[in-house]
């Protein structure tokens, strides 16, 4: 299989869908490798490193596009790149098409078969490949979150840690997955007094007996919600639902109760945010404010610190990049479930209940479109 690895051109975003360790990989198993001039650059990986592992460096996007069988990215393809796909060709990446209808159409038009990072699963319920990133925005929330609240930045001008004598911020986390818990873990370790929201008692339990010590947890309610709200500096947003459009969890109206110049984070900006009031942000201009709150809901985040994302997310995808080339998707999908759950799009239809359910669209089962079936499984969201 011919494997194409692009140039990232969403906004601030430096990392790259291929590291040199991959490249080799899929050249050691006889595969053709191309990479876009210039691609690993933001990482820290040079054209040199790419052709010391075998792969052959490629001038342009338009290029990579005409010649690869599957493209290998990390954010969800741009207008100008969703043009350029074809029938048949596979799109492996983030997609977050929940959110985003107009994307979900370029990609229904093309024909290829998509199959996005954050739907795959694994044995123990969990999303193997969206983990890292996970990890990694979590770590990264609090930080953001404590540059937000500078004065000069528009926040309330408090020290997460607080010094002797001064208390230290109040931190509130909506969620208690993934990015949750690293977002508490280190917002904990800056100092900062952390209290953890979650529906799931189970997950409360396992909390409590892991990081009883470092931080406290509550039970969601609406109530629970409002009383930290109008305590809180800051509020990191780290809810999901796999495929699906986040919930808003925190209306506009709930912004009133809050303190002057506290700040919100949306790490679920991705999937649509879970503040009503979030919008997606960049790098380049990560900070708005509504009613007096500061808002960070920069949609990459984990592209701040692309070494770190680009090693961690290789590691996880690679044994999936190396499936779908050496087997093809139909047969790396028959054979690992978790990798078909990932299937969003094929041949001109959507293969994902979720997405089908937030943008209002018919949706066929992952199983349909593997056995090639165009109406079979057919489920209408309502």
């Amino acid at each position: 299989m011919k494997l194409g690895c692009l140039t990232e051109v969403k906004a601030q975003e430096y990392r790259v869908g291929l590291t040199p360790n991959a490249a080799r990989e899929a050249v050691a198993s006889g595969h053709t490798v191309l990479i876009q001039q210039g691609a690993g650059l933001g990482a820290g990986f040079e054209d040199a490193d790419y052709v010391a592992a075998g792969a052959r460096i490629v001038g342009s996007a338009p290029e990579v596009f005409a010649e690869a069988d599957m493209i290998v990215k990390v954010k969800e393809p741009q207008p100008a790149e969703r043009a350029m796909l074809r029938e048949g060709q596979i799109l492996f990446t983030y997609l977050h098409l929940a959110p985003d209808p107009e994307q979900t159409e370029d990609l229904l038009a093309s024909g290829a078969t998509c199959i996005a990072y954050e739907t795959v699963t694994d044995d123990r319920g969990g999303l193997p490949l969206l983990a890292p990133m996970s990890e990694v925005a979590g770590r990264l929330a609090p930080q953001m979150g404590a540059w937000t609240l500078q004065k000069a930045n528009g926040g309330r001008g408090v020290l997460l840690g607080g010094v002797p004598g001064v208390g230290p911020a109040r931190v509130v986390v909506i969620g208690g997955g993934n990015v949750g818990t690293h977002a508490a873990r280190v917002a904990a370790g800056m100092g900062a007094e952390v209290t953890v929201l979650d529906r799931s008692l189970p997950r409360l339990r396992y909390l409590d007996d892991v990081f009883g010590g470092t931080f406290r947890n509550r039970y969601s309610t609406e109530g629970a919600l409002t009383e930290l709200l109008a305590e809180a500096d800051m509020v990191i947003g780290a809810v999901l639902i796999p495929g699906a459009a986040a919930p808003k969890i925190v209306s506009r109206a709930m912004l009133g109760g809050m303190k002057h110049g506290a700040v919100l984070v949306d790490v679920a900006i991705d999937q649509g945010g879970c503040f009503e009031t979030s919008r997606a942000t960049t790098h380049d201009d990560p900070i708005y404010e509504v009613d007096g709150i500061q808002h960070y809901c920069v949609a990459n985040m984990p592209g701040a610190v692309p070494r770190t994302s680009t090693i961690a997310l290789g590691n996880a995808t690679l044994p999936f990049v190396m499936a779908l080339a050496n087997k093809g998707w139909r047969a790396a999908c028959a054979e690992d479930r978790h990798l078909l759950a990932g299937l969003n799009v094929h041949a001109g239809q959507l293969t994902n209940a979720a997405v089908g359910e937030a943008l209002g669209r018919e949706a066929i089962t992952p199983e349909a479109a593997l056995a090639g079936s165009d109406r079979a499984g057919l489920s209408r969201a309502v």
